[in-house]
């Protein structure tokens, strides 16, 4: 069964899809008011496409249920995730993205975006792309597994797929050091990887929405 999902598009049959998960205990609604702050004159028509987490048992927080794309179990981010839930979202994700392709949109034009855990499934699901997606957006996150681990999950083309990366440097959630660890691990892995930080804390701020705008008209002219 496909994730419940909050959409919005900015003209008619849109050629492009961007699929933005959201942080955990928040919902599809939290990313919708950068729909407006985002989007640039010239751009093609979009399909943003926000999908709701499972509601779940969240360890760290006592195991009050919330919305959350995989259990978080310590605080230590060597053993944060729960490699099981990481997995299911990323078949759930992948289900929406083939939502999208059914819908006309080829994989090379869905943008694949996330926020904290929503971006840490990200970059495991682009990790796993046979088919690479058009890029793959993760903020204030990090890899949800070890070098090892993430080099034998890379599979063959996905380290086509570009990467746009940002962090606070004030970050009192996900430390910084671990956004930075992430983005040199999959440069090791031979990702293209932007990457930006700024003087904020587990949050986004308008400096980052512009440079992402600037990463996003890369992609759209590159696509023609």
């Amino acid at each position: 069964m496909l994730l419940e999902c909050v959409e919005r598009e900015t003209g008619p049959d849109p050629s492009w899809t961007i699929l933005w998960l959201h942080g955990l205990g928040a919902d599809g609604n939290d990313f919708v008011p950068i729909v407006p702050e985002l989007l640039r004159r010239g751009w093609p028509a979009l399909r943003f496409v926000f999908p709701h987490a499972p509601v779940r048992p969240v360890t760290i927080n006592n195991r009050v249920p919330m919305r959350a794309w995989y259990d978080i179990v310590d605080i230590d981010l060597a053993n944060r995730a729960d490699e099981t839930g990481v997995m299911e979202s990323i078949a759930q994700v992948e289900a929406l993205i083939g939502r999208e392709v059914s819908r006309g949109t080829p994989r090379h034009r869905i943008i694949l975006a996330g926020f904290s855990q929503g971006g840490a499934v990200t970059l495991a699901a682009g990790l796993r792309s046979r088919e690479p997606l058009g890029g793959l957006v993760a903020l204030s996150t990090y890899v949800p597994s070890s070098h090892d681990r993430a080099r034998a999950a890379l599979v063959d083309g996905a380290s086509r797929q570009p990467v746009f990366m940002a962090h606070g440097s004030q970050d009192p959630v996900v430390p910084f050091q671990a956004g930075q660890q992430g983005a040199a691990l999959l440069r090791d892995l031979g990702f293209d990887v932007e990457w930006h930080a700024y003087p904020m804390p587990h949050s986004v701020c308008a400096d980052e929405i512009r440079d992402l705008g600037d990463w996003l008209d890369k992609r759209f002219a590159a696509a023609g």
